[in-house]
């Protein structure tokens, strides 16, 4: 199975992967069901094992809390903590295989906030931390992807290129605070024309800097994305995802000017950045409405490891990978194709892949070529039950 890679960056500035992130131990207390756990991973293949609920997704969420310091989903990071205690802390430390050694640690305290610090350190802003140690989940909500509403899009777009490009963040974050500004004046009702100019002026000048970054992270991956889904389904049908705005057509100004008086009305801005989308294709119609499950699963995982290369590529960091109920409505044959790209040709390093099937994981790292590790989960309690040493 070729290894795919992303084409040229439109600079023609390649950026040559030297680092594979690699998690060698992990400590959680108060995460969720895991009251207390301390792991230590391989470099390769780590499996986990166990009947739902027990604690396999949880653990890869505590992964990705000390990637990202967020949850995985849309939950209040209080829900993080273990019910019936007031705190929870994660600490991880990382292996570059150039030989740099990192520590995360990363604790919420009910009522007082979060502490992330890196090698000892607290941060200045959590914001300087992400994309440092870039992670990649596959994860049975990522449905909502495709059936979900455009937030749920907008909000992976962001996600994604925040990691790769510090200043993307920088001005979503100033987009939104100025967003929020003109809303405030549309709920207050005012009129003053010279007001809003000024307001929509910077609101204008980081949405024509952020559309273009979404437009070209489109143009980008979609192609990479494809391979994949093609590789995935076995050439049986044909997936495409196109960036739908309204700034693709219009300029910021122009939007701002035909809304006023309609957006004074209803006490919002209407139309914007901040109502984009990326539209799922089936072949010529919607994946969204005529996608089946097998076929909306197949595009994420695609669209997922095609981030995983972005991400590589722009980071010059191979992620860290996370795939949690892989298996899962899927057939057997895609099954096979997606442990074939993601256990050969050396494009991914680290994988977490938790199942409650033996025979899946068995069969999973038959197939591999490098180190393995296999826990049984119960009850937010790890047991290592198999290990295999590189060939």
């Amino acid at each position: 199975m070729p290894v795919i890679s992303l084409s040229e960056p439109k600079n023609n500035k390649r950026i040559i992967i030297e680092r594979a992130l690699i998690l060698e131990h992990i400590d959680i207390l108060n995460f969720k069901n895991i009251r207390d756990a301390r792991l230590d991973f391989c470099d390769g293949v780590n499996c986990l094992l166990g009947k739902n609920g027990m604690g396999k997704s949880n653990l890869l969420e505590a992964i990705y809390f000390l990637g990202m310091c967020r949850p995985m989903s849309s939950i209040p990071e209080s829900a993080l903590i273990l019910h019936g205690e007031e705190m929870l802390m994660v600490k991880g430390q990382y292996s570059m295989d150039t030989g740099a050694s990192e520590e995360v640690s990363c604790g919420i305290v009910r009522g007082k906030g979060k502490t992330l610090k890196r090698n000892g350190k607290e941060y200045d802003r959590i914001s300087e931390h992400i994309g440092r140690f870039p992670v990649v989940t596959v994860t049975p909500s990522d449905s909502e992807l495709v059936t979900g509403a455009a937030e749920v899009r907008r909000k992976l777009m962001d996600m994604v290129i925040s990691q790769a490009d510090r200043t993307y963040l920088a001005q979503l974050i100033r987009y939104n605070k100025s967003l929020e500004s003109r809303n405030r004046m549309l709920r207050a009702g005012l009129s003053d024309q010279l007001l809003f100019e000024a307001i929509e002026a910077q609101l204008s000048e980081t949405a024509l800097s952020i559309h273009a970054t979404r437009r070209e992270w489109t143009e980008e991956i979609s192609p990479v994305f494809r391979k994949y889904y093609s590789m995935i389904s076995g050439d049986a049908e044909t997936a495409s995802m196109k960036y739908k705005s309204v700034l693709n057509d219009k300029t910021p100004l122009q939007v701002f000017n035909e809304d006023r008086s309609r957006d004074l009305a209803l006490g919002y801005t209407s139309r914007g950045i901040h109502r984009d989308d990326l539209v799922t294709g089936l072949g010529e119609y919607s994946m969204r409405r005529l996608g089946s499950q097998g076929q909306v699963k197949s595009y994420t995982v695609a669209l997922r490891l095609a981030i995983f290369d972005y991400l590589k590529e722009r980071s010059g960091v191979t992620p860290v990978l996370l795939l949690d109920d892989i298996f899962d409505k899927l057939d057997s044959e895609r099954v096979r194709r997606i442990m074939e790209l993601v256990s050969t040709g050396g494009n991914f390093r680290q994988i977490f892949i938790t199942d409650t099937n033996r025979e899946h994981l068995d069969e999973t790292i038959a197939s591999l070529q490098g180190e393995s590790r296999m826990f049984e989960v119960a009850d937010g309690n790890f047991n290592l039950i198999c290990q295999n040493e590189k060939k």
